[in-house]
C-alpha cells in the first residue's frame, strides 16, 4: 500500500489499460479506430514496450479491441454495446 495515498500500487499496464477503457467506452476512440500506436503510449504514459502489449492484451481479452497483424490495434464494435460510441 502507498502510504502517501493510502492506495496500493496498480500495474503500469493496468493504469494504461483503464485510461484507454475510459476513452474507447466514452466514445473518444470510435468502433473500428485506432488507438494510438505502441510507441505513442510508450512515450505519452512512461511506460515500455512490454506494458503497452499487455494493456492492449487487457482490452483485447474485454473484446474491447482488436489487433491487426503490421496495423495496430483497433476499437471493437463491441465497445458500442457496452456503453462507448
Amino acid at each position: 500500500m502507498d502510504e502517501t495515498t493510502g492506495q496500493g500500487a496498480e500495474a503500469p499496464h493496468r493504469r494504461l489499460a483503464a485510461v484507454l477503457r475510459e476513452q474507447i467506452l466514452s466514445g473518444r476512440i470510435e468502433p473500428d479506430r485506432p488507438l494510438p500506436s505502441e510507441e505513442s503510449l510508450q512515450r505519452e504514459h512512461g511506460l515500455g514496450p512490454e506494458d503497452v502489449r499487455r494493456a492492449i492484451r487487457l482490452l483485447s481479452d474485454e473484446g474491447l479491441v482488436y489487433t491487426l497483424p503490421g496495423q495496430g490495434a483497433f476499437v471493437s464494435s463491441r465497445a458500442e454495446e457496452t456503453g462507448g460510441g
